[in-house]
């Protein structure tokens, strides 16, 4: 129990210094930065990309359409409660106009990922779409040459002396914009309850 305690506590810090960060000047058009929320002793953790415009409005990740897809895919096939798992993205504040985040972006807040990482100590992370994908397959020496063609598969991935395995997927976004990727979504989740 004083563990979590410790790890809530750190996390709470952690979400204090995203919340004022200035390191990259997505914090000149952010409203709120938007660190991630969920279980401090989390087994799985989802990564997406990007705030989009509601996550920038709230400061609570994935809390749009796609944030609703993601918590009735989590309660309905995982068979979890959204509070029992931990959801961030790999930047922290929104791109203006939804913009891919940019490579200079991605480095600079991809150190507070690690951190929640070394804090969570996830088994399982599930990359959400291309950008986060690439940024962890690359770190595992692994070229994705597109986000269909690594999904859906389990990787090893490290970070710090922690090893957890790594099962990407579609952003929840591209299964709301084309049914066909709705199946893909849903084929991915089966495979994260199994590896559960």
């Amino acid at each position: 129990m004083l563990l979590v305690l410790l790890y809530t506590h750190m996390l709470n810090q952690l979400e204090d210094e995203v919340r004022t960060c200035t390191k990259c000047p997505l914090h000149l058009s952010r409203t709120i930065a938007v660190p991630g929320e969920g279980d401090s002793n989390a087994k799985l953790m989802f990564v997406g990309e990007a705030p989009g415009y509601h996550e920038d409005l709230e400061g609570r990740p994935f809390v749009g359409a796609a944030g609703k897809l993601l918590t009735k895919m989590i309660e309905q096939t995982l068979g979890m409660k959204r509070e029992n798992v931990y959801i961030t993205n790999i930047v922290k504040c929104r791109p203006p106009d939804n913009r891919d985040p940019a490579p200079l972006e991605i480095e600079t807040c991809t150190p507070y990922l690690v951190r929640q990482l070394s804090i969570v100590k996830p088994q399982i992370v599930s990359s959400l779409g291309r950008h986060s994908t690439i940024y962890f397959l690359s770190k595992a020496g692994i070229v994705a040459r597109g986000i269909l063609s690594v999904r859906g598969k389990v990787y090893e991935f490290q970070s710090g002396s922690r090893t957890f395995s790594l099962i990407p997927t579609i952003h929840p976004a591209a299964a709301l914009y084309d049914p066909k990727n709705m199946k893909i979504l849903e084929h991915d989740f089966i495979i994260l309850k199994e590896m559960l």
